[in-house]
């Protein structure tokens, strides 16, 4: 039970991160010189299905091995100042990420409400 609630507040926290660089990306966009970043979290949710099979107890732990993605510079073309924040990009990527967080908001509440529910009867 307390795994989904993990689980769900890590994404969250993940989300909120995310935006934190995408909302840098679009302020610094003017800059000269700037290099648009993401948070990539491709190895960490790998890593994270790997562990959730965990066969051994020497292997290591979920929070260990998925603790969050990882800030990299994104590697596109820049403009004429060496700036190479795409504004349309950015945008998108920060409606997807609301989106993300969006959903996993819902099913955390969703999931405390269930779990009120099952306290009462």
């Amino acid at each position: 039970m307390s795994d989904i609630f993990n689980t769900l507040g890590r994404q969250i926290q993940a989300a909120n991160v995310r935006h934190g660089v995408i909302a840098s990306n679009i302020a610094n966009v003017d800059t000269p010189g700037f290099k648009a970043r993401d948070v990539k979290f491709d190895e960490a949710l790998e890593t994270a299905t790997i562990e959730l099979r965990k066969t051994s107890p020497g292997h290591m732990d979920f929070a260990e091995g998925a603790s969050g993605g990882k800030v990299a510079v994104e590697s596109r073309p820049s403009w004429g100042d060496g700036n190479n924040v795409e504004l349309d990009m950015e945008v998108a990527k920060m409606t997807e990420n609301a989106v993300f967080s969006q959903t996993a908001v819902t099913l955390l509440s969703t999931n405390i409400r269930m779990f009120k529910t099952a306290l009462r009867r």
